[in-house]
């Protein structure tokens, strides 16, 4: 990592929290320290990377481009259901089309080693988020720049596109949170500012998904990072952050209802062995878009684990919320008693619940489904390995569950599936990591991916659980820095199933059978369309978006022994 990259996630990317102590002056000598160089910005982009005008003021951008009627791959699922499903006329690919895919164009996201959010592309405008604290708006089919709007931290997830009340009449607006816990909306063709709002005051709060929006009102799912700085920060009182969901009006930003997914205020529980008080309840936070009901009002997320004693019955659950004014219908629990820090999986405990785990929380939407019967369900994966169906008209009854892999902290299915009218397709992680420890320091370790173990895709029959078929991965050979583990999110079109893999690969299954019908490298090095070099690597969290003929990919996961990168990738027929 480069000084300015390390500097960027001490004060306000991923190290923001241990290094609050520190000066600015101390936060730039550590970054040059372990850096070996000074800070440099980083070089602006060029002339030729921009589409016309530089950036492009309103009167310069083709009317086509801002044409939100066309079809779109808006939002993290692609619709207010989370499906991430797309017609074949709105993706623009038929089956026959994709082992004909080509790379058309790469784009660099900057100065970084994640790229890790989710490309969305509404009329001709491809929005694409970065950890270097930049939200892009591009050309989608040329991956020109129209405008570059900069953040308060890095952004994680994706973003949503949607109509509000202006001065003028009704505007396109664009609406994503940040890393830091900050709501944005800016204008859809200038990239202005017109709101910004802080969602929860907690020191470790984050926005990890894209929201969801309907009729005029945004919907963010709250988490925090607190899982992790509550056991790498000792003299930290582990834990008082609760996920919630926040409904903020569309044109103004403010805050229509709050709803925590943790009813009890955390209080002062036991302490640790040093005299650190620790609280409780917490966590539960919502790593996921919120999926929309409309027949019945309602809001469905599902949750995270608990951080600290006591476990609630809202942890690792689906809840049901009622859109118009955030109070719970109800809530389906899958794990009991799970409460969980990063420091369970150390020698040391120092903030390790007494529950300990198993850590088996959601990282992935509910996608609200029609099943053959006639009746409805909610099908989701949980890192436990074991995916669902519950009734989202019966208070959530369990329909079905099915297991397939073992789960685990970073195991089971991990940041997306997708359906379409007649099964789920779920991608399973199950990463296994070499843990090499120093033992003079017990707390230093080095996480080594098993190059063996992990990955496979499912499809899963929506109205009984069944399996259709498994998709075994096809390995990593000879490489020893890789693992064939599939923890990003699933794109489905009639007939292909597309899923990137840590190894680097994203391939496209056949949805009947799951032959793989096109496989493609992207852990190599690239000619950027905004200039210079850029490379790919694992992929993880977001999935492809597929709309109006071209497929797109972020490239790059430096997390967790996975290949860095800072890549969006554009593919399309032939390359045309």
């Amino acid at each position: 990592m480069s000084s300015a990259a390390i500097l960027r996630a001490l004060e306000s990317g991923t190290m923001r929290m241990q290094a609050q102590g520190l000066s600015s002056p101390e936060r730039i000598a550590l970054a040059s320290y372990l850096s070996g160089g000074p800070i440099k910005d980083a070089p602006a982009l060029p002339r030729s990377a921009y589409c016309g005008a530089v950036p492009a003021a309103s009167a310069d951008v083709p009317e086509a481009v801002n044409d939100t009627r066309s079809p779109s791959w808006n939002g993290f699922g692609a619709g207010p259901t989370n499906a991430r499903f797309q017609s074949t006329e709105a993706a623009g690919l038929s089956l026959a089309d994709v082992p004909r895919l080509r790379l058309k164009w790469a784009f660099s996201l900057g100065d970084v080693t994640l790229a890790r959010g989710q490309p969305v592309v509404v009329g001709n405008r491809l929005f694409a988020g970065s950890q270097a604290n930049k939200l892009y708006s591009l050309d989608a089919k040329a991956g020109c720049v129209y405008w570059v709007f900069d953040t308060a931290a890095p952004i994680r997830g994706g973003v949503i596109t949607g109509l509000v009340a202006g001065p003028s009449g009704n505007a396109s607006a664009v609406f994503f949170g940040d890393a830091a816990g900050n709501a944005y909306a800016v204008d859809f063709t200038s990239g202005k500012l017109l709101w910004k709002t802080r969602l929860d005051d907690h020191y470790a709060t984050m926005i990890t998904a894209a929201p969801n929006f309907y009729r005029g009102v945004v919907y963010f799912g709250v988490s925090s990072g607190e899982e992790g700085t509550g056991a790498e920060m000792p003299t930290a009182e582990c834990c008082t952050f609760r996920g919630s969901v926040v409904a903020l009006d569309g044109a103004t930003g403010k805050q229509i209802w709050k709803t925590y997914t943790v009813a009890e205020i955390p209080k002062p529980t036991t302490k640790t062995k040093s005299g650190i008080q620790r609280w409780g309840p917490s966590g539960a936070g919502v790593w996921s878009t919120p999926t929309i009901d409309e027949k019945r009002d309602a809001i469905y997320v599902a949750t995270g684990d608990n951080y600290s004693d006591p476990p609630t019955r809202t942890s690792d659950a689906v809840l049901a919320l009622a859109r118009a004014t955030g109070k719970m219908l109800w809530s389906r629990q899958m794990t009991v008693g799970d409460a969980y820090t990063v420091d369970c999986d150390r020698a040391v405990k120092t903030n390790c619940p007494d529950s300990n785990g198993p850590d088996a929380d959601f990282g992935q939407p509910p996608i609200l489904v029609s099943l053959p019967n006639g009746k409805r369900a909610l099908v989701l994966g949980q890192k436990s390995g074991v995916a669902h169906a519950i009734d989202p008209d019966r208070h959530g009854e369990m329909l079905w569950q099915r297991r397939v892999g073992k789960g685990g902290p970073l195991g089971g299915m991990q940041w997306g599936s997708a359906a379409d009218s007649e099964q789920m397709y779920a991608a399973l992680s199950d990463v296994v990591f070499h843990v090499v420890t120093n033992p003079k320091t017990p707390d230093e370790v080095t996480m080594e991916l098993d190059p063996a173990k992990g990955g496979g895709l499912f499809a899963l029959r929506l109205q009984t659980g069944e399996q259709v078929w498994k998709a075994a991965p096809p390995g990593c050979g000879t490489s020893t820095k890789c693992s064939p583990a599939q923890s990003g999110a699933v794109t489905a079109i009639p007939g292909v199933v597309f899923s990137g893999s840590v190894d680097g690969h994203l391939r496209a299954y056949r949805s009947d059978t799951g032959e793989i019908i096109w496989d493609f490298d992207t852990a190599r090095e690239y000619d950027a369309v905004n200039g210079g070099k850029a490379r790919g690597g694992s992929m993880d969290a977001g999935g492809p978006a597929v709309v109006g003929g071209l497929v797109y990919v972020n490239s790059g996961y430096g997390n967790l022994g996975g290949m860095p990168g800072n890549l969006l990738l554009a593919f399309s027929v032939d390359g045309k």
